[in-house]
């Protein structure tokens, strides 16, 4: 285990992206807090792949906070549409009277995909930067493939877990345990990367 990771900011506004990640780093006796928590803005994510805004949403906590920073930007990239969402799936969340709103985000999915027709096929991307104050960022990279089902389904996941079903399951990710899609998301990949880097005994 490497002995300088202790406590990590988490670098999202994300209710549930923060309680996966805190999941997920609590085997390995990490303190967690989110930028929510240190009341720390959240950047403008102007970056073309979800690498590069993960790694400008770490890099701007531990500039901010001083401490090591994980950021995960992730997203579901459908192949009917030409991979959106993609890295814009909170704004196609957006509501034209402001605020944001993930059932409105997959009706928008679900209306697209009628027009265009086309494959089912999808996958859940993730990028998972760690960022130091002294300005070291690792970046790992996960997936997980499987197909848009309509209509939604489940109430355990959030954003459009509802809506995705892994390849070779019969559930949704909003229908399956938090346990059972730690262990299988497009997050627990790049978190298995990042977790065999850093806490090789682990």
């Amino acid at each position: 285990m490497i002995d300088t990771i202790r406590k990590i900011v988490v670098a999202s506004h994300n209710e549930g992206k923060v309680r996966e990640i805190r999941d997920l780093l609590q085997p390995f006796g990490v303190e967690t807090v989110s930028v929510a928590e240190l009341d720390l803005p959240e950047p403008d994510e102007t970056g073309v792949t979800f690498a590069e805004n993960a790694e400008l949403k770490a890099k701007a906590a531990a500039d901010a906070s001083g401490l090591i920073a994980l950021s995960d930007d992730s997203g579901l990239a459908i192949d009917a549409l030409d991979g959106a969402p993609g890295i814009y799936a909170a704004r196609w969340a957006e509501l034209p009277e402001g605020g944001r709103n993930f059932d409105y985000a997959m009706a928008r999915v679900f209306e697209e995909m009628q027009k265009v027709g086309g494959p089912k096929t999808a996958r859940f991307i993730c990028a998972l930067s760690l960022a130091f104050p002294h300005g070291d960022i690792h970046t790992f990279e996960g997936k997980v493939e499987g197909e848009i089902v309509w209509p939604p389904r489940g109430d355990k996941g959030f954003g459009y877990d509802p809506i995705f079903q892994a390849l070779g399951d019969q559930l949704t990710f909003a229908e399956i345990d938090p346990d059972e899609k730690h262990a299988k998301s497009h997050r627990a990949d790049a978190f298995a990367k990042f977790i065999k880097t850093w806490f090789p005994d682990g």
